[in-house]
């Protein structure tokens, strides 16, 4: 194990009795999973999010968890076949209706279904050892909250894929040639900028990278992102005012660590987006775990899971 791990077990020891409290509430015997597992996953998720934590930290990022569904998840991924009947029991409705609350077509809700269920079992394999999406689950929000949402970025990145083949075949269609373009130089931008901008949206969580990127890159309306991740359209508005307002601190204060002053940060701000020699869509649609939205509880709820 590593030094930077060590301190989260460490921890972890201090914990002793929350997590066999947690261990018992989860139902993991159930699925045959053990204690040294179960607790191995935990340690996994504090070294996540809480890699120095103190024990009240970890204490309460334990107790924040969805236990019974990180379990089921987990063991699901390991391949037990109890979990997966308990999966099936509880999701493979809701995963053709949310498929189908998504695309809104039967055959494209259907082959959306298919395809994640096969990403959920784990049908292909590395290094000998079966690949499950349910083992980036952490817990932090309900399992059928997350599943809403792996099923919106694939649906999403599926459109990418189709409309980016559709245009190339229609150009060639067309005879249109693919030749280089005699234009102008990019402005010049300073470095730091670009740095600085790379660091705040590699430090966006998923699912705020996921709204921005169908927002501002694929010309979705408020519309559009909050159906596919059944939200109110309102949810996706204020988040979208935050967002901008949390991306520019962040920029400034990226900026400030990098030796410009306050009144430098702001005249480069003012640079035009498309004069940056950085590729927005490349850390807007990077492949991390998917963060959870929360739960549809109906068109006016704002609360959280």
């Amino acid at each position: 194990m590593t030094d930077a791990a060590q301190p989260v077990v460490e921890i972890s020891q201090g914990l002793a009795s929350l997590v066999a409290g947690l261990y018992t509430k989860s139902g993991a015997v159930d699925y045959q999973l053990s204690r040294e597992q179960f607790g191995g996953i935990l340690d996994e998720i504090a070294a996540k999010y809480q890699p120095s934590g103190s024990t009240f930290d970890l204490r309460e990022l334990y107790s924040s968890l969805r236990i019974e569904d990180l379990a089921l998840a987990r063991a699901c991924a390991m391949g037990n076949e109890h979990a997966w009947e308990v999966f099936l029991t509880r999701f493979r409705v809701k995963l053709y209706d949310i498929a189908g609350y998504i695309a809104r077509e039967a055959s494209a809700a259907r082959e959306l279904a298919d395809g994640i269920y096969g990403d959920l079992y784990g049908t292909t394999a590395r290094d000998g050892q079966r690949v499950s999406k349910l083992a980036s689950y952490t817990g932090r929000g309900s399992l059928e909250g997350w599943l809403r949402t792996v099923m919106a970025q694939e649906f999403v990145n599926k459109y990418r894929r189709q409309r980016k083949l559709v245009s190339l075949d229609g150009e060639e269609e067309d005879g249109t040639q693919f030749v280089a373009k005699n234009e102008a130089p990019p402005a010049t931008v300073d470095p730091r900028l670009e740095a600085a901008t790379g660091e705040a949206l590699a430090s966006l969580a998923p699912d705020d990278r996921f709204v921005l990127a169908s927002y501002y890159l694929d010309r979705c309306t408020l519309a559009d992102i909050a159906r596919t991740l059944s939200v109110h359209e309102s949810t996706i508005s204020r988040k979208l005012d935050k967002l901008a307002k949390a991306l520019r601190k962040q920029i400034l204060n990226n900026l400030g660590q990098k030796g410009m002053s306050r009144r430098q940060s702001e005249e480069a701000l003012d640079a035009d987006v498309r004069d940056l020699q950085l590729n927005i869509r490349k850390h807007l649609t990077q492949k991390t775990e998917i963060a959870t939205f929360p739960d549809k509880k109906g068109p006016a709820s704002e609360g959280k899971d």
